[in-house]
């Protein structure tokens, strides 16, 4: 029996969500039980450079004020601190600290480990072969890490 087009994205979703919410509870597992996906996503294009609310809003396609909270979260865990621009006393810019590097290490370190159980299930050559077409469907870099709202991107006005 031949699955749906809809079937597809569905168990491509699928795939992305196991993957992230088991790594979201092993990072919890390690100590950091207040780090949810969206604290990524932020620390990612703050790290590529969006120094200001304004900017991180711009790059993950959210308002402005959701991006001066998402900041204060993160100021607040120690995750992404403000320091005076050194060109404009005047403006703060947004930096991430050690500790907010750290979460992104070690949550890449746990997409490496689950990666490898994925392997161990269904084999190397398996996963070899799914990660190749997926490459071949999707592109070499199929998205953006600084940029999770691109699935409300067209909705527009509509929201």
């Amino acid at each position: 029996m031949s699955r749906s087009g809809a079937d597809l994205a569905l168990l491509l979703l699928g795939g992305f969500r196991t993957l992230v919410d088991a790594a979201t509870a092993e990072l919890a597992r390690r100590g950091y039980e207040d780090v949810r996906p969206v604290h990524d996503f932020a620390m990612r294009a703050i790290a590529a450079g969006a120094d200001s609310a304004s900017e991180l809003g711009r790059r993950l396609s959210i308002s402005k004020q959701s991006a001066a909270r998402t900041i204060a979260v993160l100021q607040e865990r120690g995750y992404v601190a403000r320091d005076t621009d050194p060109l404009d006393a005047r403006r703060k810019r947004l930096q991430v600290t050690a500790l907010g590097y750290d979460v992104m290490r070690q949550g890449e370190a746990i997409f490496d480990e689950l990666r490898d159980q994925w392997e161990r299930q269904i084999g190397a050559a398996e996963l070899k072969t799914v990660e190749t077409h997926l490459a071949t469907l999707v592109g070499a870099q199929p998205v953006r890490f600084d940029n999770p709202g691109w699935i409300i991107r067209d909705l527009g006005e509509s929201v």
